[in-house]
């Protein structure tokens, strides 16, 4: 393949500004929004089984298309291996592994409904940017709370193994806590304020202990809420340069960016 059409091929699949580019993109979209369909009503058995025919070859047909476009994407990119490696070069192979996989592990062909996550394409091809931009403060305050969260978390867990296994001693068999596993498995329920009603308590101190770990509950789902909050309102102030690096396919970028801040390829 010369690299006059290697080069054309680049532009058609990963830009927009032309009309075949564009075209392409929406193919593309339309293309994954009918297969993940067509995954999602071949589980229900009304459906599949009068038309098993059907549901099969068109299942092919676009296992096919992605796969001759994944390898394309391949091809045309200055650094296939950290395209494959990025988060929408994992998305598309994820997307028909599963395919193949299915020849060996035939429920495997389901989790082709992985591919729903090409959709995010969508926002760069109708220029939604500010939806992109959004997102990528999302992102930004996320991975800026991570310590946070992680001792949040790390918190919580401490939490519900000492309250199960205070629970497994004060109520016990009799009172559907079976072992301290079943008892976590209550704590995390009640702290979560899902509470599926299974298992309750039935002693004075019991309904003591949970009540006091219900009103504690209210107080810990606004723990991560309020940190988040705070790492968006910082996010937000910073400027991002909607660009996609060649290279290693990175979007989060300051205003006045030249190099990638990731690879250090020019952009």
């Amino acid at each position: 393949m010369s690299d006059a059409l290697k080069n054309r091929l680049y532009q058609i699949i990963f830009k927009t500004e032309t009309k075949q580019g564009r075209a392409y993109d929406i193919f593309l979209i339309l293309s994954i929004t009918l297969s993940t369909l067509l995954i999602i009503f071949e589980s229900v058995d009304g459906l599949f089984y009068p038309y098993r025919n059907i549901f099969s070859f068109f299942e092919w047909f676009f296992v096919i298309i992605f796969s001759i476009e994944y390898i394309l994407r391949l091809y045309v990119v200055k650094d296939s291996k950290g395209y494959a490696f990025s988060f929408y070069g994992l998305v598309d192979l994820f997307s028909i592994l599963p395919a193949y996989i299915s020849f060996f592990i035939p429920a495997a062909r389901f989790l082709m409904v992985i591919r729903v996550f090409r959709l995010l394409r969508l926002f760069r091809v109708f220029k939604m940017m500010r939806y992109v931009e959004e997102s990528g403060t999302l992102i930004r305050a996320l991975r800026a709370s991570r310590p946070k969260i992680t001792v949040f978390l790390f918190t919580i867990i401490f939490i519900v193994i000492f309250t199960g296994a205070l629970m497994y001693i004060v109520e016990g068999p009799q009172n559907g806590f079976n072992n301290i596993p079943e008892s976590i498995y209550w704590a995390i329920v009640t702290v979560s304020t899902v509470g599926y009603g299974d298992i309750s308590p039935q002693t004075p101190l019991g309904k003591l202990i949970s009540s006091v770990l219900m009103i504690v509950a209210y107080g810990i789902i606004a723990v991560p809420t309020g940190i988040i909050t705070s790492e968006m309102n910082n996010a937000s102030k910073k400027a991002v340069k909607l660009a996609t690096c060649p290279n290693c396919f990175s979007e989060d970028h300051v205003a006045d960016a030249i190099y990638c801040n990731k690879c250090g390829n020019l952009l």
